[in-house]
């Protein structure tokens, strides 16, 4: 993939906030969408978009929800937002931001900041850094802290044996340790997200045609090669991903304010 000249001129690019708010959050296990559960007194989404609005670099923000969300639109915001319609995937969900934000006569130098609803907790000088780094960069740069637990590959046994250890005690799979991975070189991945917006149209075509499976936007330009920047984020940037993590979340919270 070509660099557009432009990108690399423009150090000062229009920075467009997006949110991506399309999905349930099956791992949480709660009833409603989990950008919907409540902190104190606000949704995650209504916390996310005011870590957002605590930017310089921000004054509006792209809401990405499901076609049949109907609780996004009824909340109060402390920036004007507007609304896309997201897809079954995540990068569906972005790709449609993209195609959004590129009607509003965007330039391909400008960036994307795409941010997941699930992280309110994200302190306002990471989001400036990052997308400080973004504007000396080609393609972008990314939130995100080195791995300091050891890390350790797992692997399940042939069904006989397991069957064989637990007998009738339980059914799910079990897992034994395979081996210790190197933590070296290994970065728990963040949000925001900053991105050309030139170049992750590009890169999330191309996950499209080659039907990838990618859990970030940075992952769609590692398929092809490209360089990413990783900018260290706080700890404290957690995402809400299981009902323990609202205690952690509820406790950052009251500490940042």
């Amino acid at each position: 993939m070509s660099i557009n000249e432009n990108c690399l001129t423009n150090t000062t690019p229009t920075v467009h906030a997006m949110i991506v708010a399309a999905g349930r959050g099956s791992r949480f296990g709660a009833s409603i969408a989990k950008q919907y559960t409540m902190l104190q007194g606000q949704t995650l989404l209504q916390h996310s978009v005011a870590r957002l609005a605590r930017s310089a670099y921000i004054d509006q923000c792209l809401l990405v929800v499901a076609a049949d969300d109907r609780t996004a639109q009824t909340l109060d915001f402390t920036i004007p937002v507007a609304y896309a319609t997201g897809g079954t995937e995540r990068w569906q969900s972005v790709q449609a931001g993209v195609a959004a934000i590129s009607l509003t006569g965007a330039a391909d130098s400008d960036l994307v900041l795409i941010h997941d609803a699930a992280r309110p907790a994200v302190p306002s000088c990471d989001i400036d850094r990052v997308v400080e780094t973004a504007m000396t960069e080609p393609y972008g740069a990314i939130l995100a802290t080195p791995v300091a637990d050891t890390l350790k590959l797992s692997y399940t046994p042939p069904s006989p044996q397991s069957e064989l250890i637990h007998d009738h005690i339980e059914q799910t799979p079990s897992f034994y340790i395979k081996q210790t991975i190197d933590r070296t070189h290994t970065w728990q991945a963040q949000t925001p997200q900053v991105f050309r917006l030139g170049q992750l149209r590009q890169v999330l075509t191309h996950v499209a045609k080659q039907q990838l499976s990618i859990t970030d936007e940075a992952s769609a330009f590692e398929h092809l090669s490209l360089p990413i920047r990783l900018v260290t984020g706080s700890r404290q940037n957690i995402k809400l991903t299981y009902p323990d993590d609202a205690v952690l979340l509820t406790a950052i919270l009251a500490a940042q304010s």
